[in-house]
């Protein structure tokens, strides 16, 4: 990188190999004083006292009761640069006792996973990918839903979005604009550009594969997902 001297040069001198190792290894000592003062998760880190954490609802037409997924998490940090918020522990409670011992087991393994520390994104995926040998079910919004396990990832997911550990990538300005367009364009073509029906897709819509939404139509004669805009046409 060019940098523009703008005071006249009055001397000057090549700086020696011991002078520059000297000032390297006072860089290097304050940036590890620094960094041994920054509290990271592990496993011998101490419970505190209380806790900030929320509860997600879980309602599935495989049970009249629903599931309340609670993730508490811990302020590491807190007051410096350096503070951020990580999940700690997580509970699941029903009154539906059908699953109470594998819910029990993956609750206490997601928590040690948790207090394990490092990137524990992975979870999401992991249970995400669990299929039920029953078949599935659609949720509220039309998203599909493999399994109970994979919705329980689902509001693992939510959590870590809303803490930062997780970002939205989302669509950029263009694709929303293209969805819009095109979800505009096929609601005027059915007759169903009402405010009622505003804000819903289109009934008899198909499953998307991508983003596992029933949203998916055919427009122009290609399939098009109204609510990710992917293409069977590219």
């Amino acid at each position: 990188m060019a940098i523009k001297i703008e005071k006249a040069i009055t001397g000057y001198a090549v700086a020696k190999e011991e002078e520059e190792a000297a000032v390297a290894k006072v860089a290097a000592e304050a940036t590890s004083q620094e960094d041994s003062t920054v509290v990271q998760m592990h496993e011998a880190l101490e419970r505190p006292e209380e806790l900030m954490g929320a509860t997600y609802k879980i309602k599935t037409p495989l049970s009249e009761h629903s599931l309340y997924v609670t993730i508490n998490d811990i302020v590491l940090n807190k007051g410096t640069d350096h503070e951020h918020r990580r999940p700690f522990e997580i509970f699941i409670n029903s009154k539906n006792m059908d699953h109470f011992q594998w819910i029990v087991a993956l609750t206490r393994i997601i928590s040690a996973v948790f207090r394990k520390g490092g990137d524990v994104t992975f979870l999401v995926e992991e249970l995400r990918s669990v299929f039920d040998p029953k078949g599935g079910y659609f949720k509220r919004g039309g998203k599909y839903m493999p399994s109970l396990v994979a919705e329980i990832g689902d509001a693992i997911e939510c959590h870590l979005r809303t803490i930062g550990m997780l970002q939205d990538e989302g669509m950029d300005e263009h694709q929303k604009a293209l969805v819009e367009a095109k979800r505009a364009e096929y609601e005027a073509s059915q007759n169903q550009g009402s405010e009622e029906a505003k804000g819903d897709f289109p009934p008899g819509a198909q499953l998307c594969s991508k983003c596992n939404t029933q949203a998916v139509v055919l427009m122009d004669g290609c399939m098009t997902c109204l609510n990710c805009a992917d293409s069977k046409c590219g």
